[in-house]
């Protein structure tokens, strides 16, 4: 049944006006418009804020060398995030929920704990 709504089988993707949208991208853009407040986009400054951590992690996941560095490059991006939301958070952009918190890095450290 998935597929048949999203062929590709993406995730976030919800219906708006009886379309269904898969690109997180555009459905932030939709929400923002219907829904102005709070607002959910990652203002530009800290758009960069945890940006390395899943790309660290697969670094660390493919690695067949125990040695190699990788899986101190992974705590130390994690500690550097834990680091940013301790003097800034709880969320990237400070008390306000953004789009950085639900679509990019809430999946992405929520894949890391399971894994």
């Amino acid at each position: 049944m998935f597929l048949k709504i999203n062929a590709e089988g993406k995730v976030p993707v919800i219906k708006f006006d009886e379309k269904w949208v898969s690109d997180s991208d555009i459905i932030t853009q939709i929400l923002e418009e219907k829904y102005p407040i709070p607002q959910l986009v990652t203002p530009p400054e800290k758009a960069t804020v945890g940006l390395k951590i899943f790309s660290t992690f697969i670094g660390f996941l493919k690695s067949k060398d125990p040695n190699d560095g990788t899986e101190q490059a992974l705590l130390s991006e994690l500690s550097t995030f834990n680091d940013y939301l301790n003097e800034n958070g709880p969320f990237v952009n400070r008390k306000d929920i953004s789009a950085a918190d639900l679509l990019s890095l809430g999946p992405k450290l929520y894949h890391l704990e399971i894994a």
